[in-house]
């Protein structure tokens, strides 16, 4: 690559581009101008090498960050970068195998791989009060776990052979017209290795099914919905590969008297005539005990109170939401004679009211007239 040549120009992107753009355009320039697709083009295999030159320094942010700023990064412009087996792995997973990738460039073995343990999840229901207190629980996980008997190697001696199938590479390459395409060793299933000697427990895999007990914190404020990461207890990974996470799933149970609505609590308080009119004290049994509210004189049916700081415990800002208490004023579905005797004599005075332009409980009172 000559000093003239702009990294961004010959990946056709923009200096603004994302390291997205960057692959995608570098992929598209790379499967155009492969050698194996133009055999004995000397310009294209030009610009396959130029494009891959651009790559390996834009397609990494720190040297990108020290292009942008010097215009050259090592021995770059001189066509002498020092390529490394990071940047041809990398060409290798952006063109999805194609091509035999690391024969082109003298790589020999890619290394035995190695593949990370799954994640597992479990499905945790818990109750109101419990979300509420947060709390302390012991969990049966089934999950792979390393086989005792032989460490985790898959053989009895804990020895692993390279394999004949692919010598070590994990893949094996074949042509296809000016192709050269490359597939995942079946011997090996990509790992270069096999076991001469398959421990009897495990069969050779390396991992035993296993249950797993673990005692798990769940924090206070938790809510239905909300996913909680216990890193490394997943299953294993592969021989010496680090384990997988374990989710925990949350689902927070409905509650008899309370309705949640993110960390505020609702619910509903019944109250009479008398109370609604003349006001009243109430006790409110909350989830951290009894809460005295004040029902003011002339409280409407529908009308909320609030009672502030007594909801649910807040997982991100610290503190408590509220609980709104909706007053439903409840008429009496069964009067004794003396309650009817004082409704009369109110819905008297009522009406002497309603002849002045009042009359708030005319309607209410009718059927007792």
């Amino acid at each position: 690559m000559t000093p003239s040549d702009d990294y961004y120009e010959v990946l056709g992107v923009s200096k603004n581009a994302s390291q997205e753009e960057v692959k995608s355009a570098y992929r598209k320039a790379a499967l155009q101008n492969h050698p194996d697709r133009n055999p004995g083009d000397k310009a294209a295999e030009e610009r396959f090498k130029k494009a891959s030159e651009a790559y390996s320094v834009l397609g990494d942010p720190q040297k990108r960050a020290q292009y942008d700023r010097f215009g050259t990064v090592g021995d770059a412009g001189s066509g002498n970068i020092p390529w490394d087996s990071g940047v041809f792995d990398d060409f290798a997973d952006l063109l999805g195998g194609l091509f035999g990738f690391g024969d082109l460039f003298g790589g020999g073995r890619r290394g035995r791989r190695v593949q990370r343990g799954s994640d597992l999840r479990y499905d945790l229901r818990l109750t109101l009060e419990e979300a509420f207190a947060g709390l302390e629980r012991t969990l049966t996980v089934p999950r792979e776990e390393p086989c005792s008997a032989c460490g985790g190697s898959g053989s009895k001696s804990g020895q692993r052979i390279t394999c004949s199938a692919c010598r070590g590479a994990g893949t094996v390459a074949f042509r296809q017209g000016f192709f050269t395409v490359s597939r995942t060793c079946p011997q090996c299933g990509g790992e270069g290795e096999v076991v001469r000697d398959p421990c009897g427990p495990c069969k050779g895999a390396g991992r035993q099914r296993t249950q797993k007990s673990l005692k798990v914190k769940i924090p206070a404020g938790v809510d239905s919905g909300m996913r909680l990461r216990i890193a490394g207890e997943g299953d294993a990974g592969d021989r010496g590969a680090s384990p997988g996470d374990l989710y925990l799933f949350i689902e927070v149970d409905e509650h008899p008297f309370f309705k949640r609505g993110g960390d505020d609590l609702y619910c509903t308080l019944p109250v009479s005539f008398p109370q609604a009119a003349l006001g009243t004290e109430v006790v409110i049994e909350t989830l951290d005990g009894e809460e005295q509210t004040k029902v003011p004189a002339g409280t409407q049916s529908g009308e909320r109170l609030r009672i502030q700081g007594k909801g649910m415990p807040r997982l991100s800002r610290g503190g408590r939401g509220d609980i709104y208490v909706e007053v439903s004023v409840q008429s009496p579905k069964k009067l004794s004679k003396e309650e009817k005797v004082l409704y009369r004599q109110l819905l008297a005075l009522e009406k002497e009211r309603e002849e002045k332009g009042g009359g708030f409980f005319r309607k209410v009172f009718e059927r007792l007239a």
